[in-house]
């Protein structure tokens, strides 16, 4: 079976490296010539663990390779998937232009029976659009071509994208032909050989179910982050009801870690997606429109402890970051709680100089020479009048406080993911803040 996935960027590009690591022949399509020969010469564009080493064993393995034009492979392809970004728009809709941009090279270019499925995160509906497109191509080139559209949303966590493919929790395939599910059952049936969930519905539900698996997902974070004020107000420690009510085999503990607010480019992408879906057809999503709002007013929290501890003034003061990416394991800083924090600090009148294990190229081509770049974690609070945690990446976990507190100008630490022990930093003498406690 031979694959084509457009768009070679982070889903991509981890889809058809998992797809080659299978046994399948797949090329990865991306318009950015600069890019694809990169990836031609082993050169990953993004810091996601094990794809680097991936990509070379599966180029070397003549199982992939990567083009700049679908119409050069489309004759040898049975499934074309789309993969292309699908940013928010003005108005909070998805931007689907490339999707629908590949629907139309797809339907310029068939000669035989090929199934063309959206990875991207799309709208409810958008494969009625895909299907019109194609067939407005095939009726424009007088050509009757037999064609189908699935429906595959991904559910890979940045960090730990490999695994999750290799490993999923579920596969989630929408079709609407006998024809199309046979062709995805045969691509999957590693899966199925693994006893993986693979879960065939409606192309609809399919495209639902992506967008209602992540609101739920940042639903929880949410709901754990207004507890975790309400704690603080009236004296309950959050991480005793964390363990209190993740004890509950009907809640869980996935999902409950109070912070300072999630970011990256799926949570707060998708919940303006639906929302907006939900406005064109009448219908008001309370919850969700709750959920973005605490969200945003979470990335602001530790400015606001910072602001409280130091009377309102900033000015002069040198604030240190331990962790930009919106999450460990990755160097996504796209709509990151640090952004917030840094714009917020730098507008107070503070300094800044942070450290990040994977984003500081990414840091350096939003901030450039406004803030300043610790080369370790230690170098990053040198003469620093506070220490915000921001990203819980595994080497922040235990630091040499002595020499943290000797670095610094004073020993103060705003702690946004909960990760540290009270006991343990007032003992080493830091004046120490957390959320919810």
């Amino acid at each position: 079976m031979k694959i084509a996935i457009v768009g070679s960027g982070y889903v991509g590009l981890v889809s058809g490296v998992c797809f080659s690591e299978m046994g399948v022949e797949v090329v990865c399509i991306d318009k950015d010539s600069d890019k694809i020969e990169k990836l031609r010469n082993g050169q990953v564009p993004i810091y996601e663990p094990e794809l680097d080493t991936l990509i070379r064993k599966n180029l070397s393995a003549g199982r992939l390779s990567f083009e700049t034009d679908l119409t050069s492979v489309i004759d040898t392809t049975d499934i074309v998937f789309i993969a292309v970004g699908t940013p928010s728009d003005s108005d909070g809709s998805a931007d689907s232009s490339s999707v629908f941009a590949v629907a139309r090279t797809f339907g310029a270019s068939i000669s035989r029976y090929t199934l063309l499925v959206t990875k991207s995160t799309v709208p409810v509906g958008t494969s009625v659009k895909i299907k019109a497109i194609v067939h407005e191509e095939l009726l424009r080139r007088g050509v009757n071509i037999p064609f189908d559209v699935a429906s595959n949303p991904e559910f890979l966590k940045e960090g730990n994208a490999i695994k999750d493919f290799m490993s999923p929790d579920r596969v989630v395939v929408g079709t609407e032909s006998e024809r199309a599910k046979e062709l995805m059952s045969r691509l999957y049936r590693p899966f199925l050989l693994n006893n993986f969930r693979v879960i065939f519905m409606d192309i609809a539900s399919a495209e639902m179910t992506k967008y209602a698996a992540n609101c739920m997902l940042a639903t929880r974070i949410s709901f754990m982050n207004d507890i975790a004020n309400l704690c603080e107000y009236v004296g309950a420690d959050i991480n005793m009801v964390r363990k209190g009510i993740g004890s509950d085999p009907r809640i869980g503990q996935k999902f409950l870690y109070p912070g300072c607010g999630y970011g990256g480019s799926c949570f707060p992408k998708d919940i303006k997606a639906l929302i907006h879906t939900a406005e064109t057809v009448g219908y008001p999503m309370q919850i969700l429109h709750a959920v973005e709002a605490v969200n945003e007013r979470q990335k602001r929290i530790l400015f606001d402890k910072l602001m409280r501890h130091f009377a309102n003034d900033l000015k002069g003061r040198r604030i240190a970051l331990w962790g930009v990416a919106f999450k460990p394991e990755t160097d996504d800083i796209r709509e990151a709680p640090s952004m917030t924090l840094i714009e917020l600090i730098l507008g107070a009148g503070g300094e800044i100089s942070v450290y990040d294990p994977a984003a500081m190229e990414e840091c350096r081509h939003k901030w450039g020479d406004r803030i300043q770049y610790g080369s370790d974690m230690y170098d990053a609070v040198t003469d620093a009048d506070a220490l915000l945690l921001v990203t819980e990446w595994k080497e922040f976990r235990l630091p040499s406080w002595s020499v943290v507190k000797r670095l610094m100008r004073t020993p103060i630490l705003f702690d946004g993911r909960n990760i540290y022990d009270r006991h343990d930093l007032e003992e080493n003498q830091f004046t120490y803040y957390c959320i919810g406690n």
